[in-house]
């Protein structure tokens, strides 16, 4: 895997992927989110991948899935995070919390990559609710 962070102007670059998908970043974030942003964002949707796939694969009524990342820092530099929270909330018809919550640890536990590897150095913790789907 490879990737390419170019610089733009200020503290704004384009970070390019090898399989050539782009995101700009703003240090300032004044145009875009921030390096650290991202981190908790890429979190947030490689959990969230699992989430869905595993709720799909279990044939529940899944509707809506979003995860709500709340993130603390160091007070000092290098401001790393120390704590990192994935809440889900998970929409759907007939949603079974068992199932959710099997989804939502297999994928803290198992398979998303991103929280895995920051849980080496960062309290993460996972948690969601289900919410039933309107007509």
């Amino acid at each position: 895997m490879q990737a390419s962070v170019k610089w733009l102007d200020n503290q704004r670059f384009v970070a390019t992927s090898d399989s050539g998908h782009g995101v700009i970043m703003d240090g300032d974030k004044a145009s875009a989110a921030s390096p650290m942003e991202m981190v908790m964002m890429a979190a947030g949707s490689c959990a969230s991948v699992d989430v869905v796939s595993i709720l799909k694969k279990a044939r529940q009524q899944v509707t809506g899935v979003e995860v709500k990342l709340t993130g603390e820092r160091a007070d000092t530099v290098p401001a790393v995070f120390t704590r990192l929270n994935l809440h889900f909330v998970v929409t759907g018809f007939d949603v079974s919390d068992k199932h959710v919550e099997r989804a939502v640890n297999l994928s803290a536990e198992k398979y998303c990559s991103v929280s895995i590897m920051l849980g080496k150095s960062v309290e993460v913790t996972h948690s969601f609710e289900v919410c039933q789907a309107q007509f």
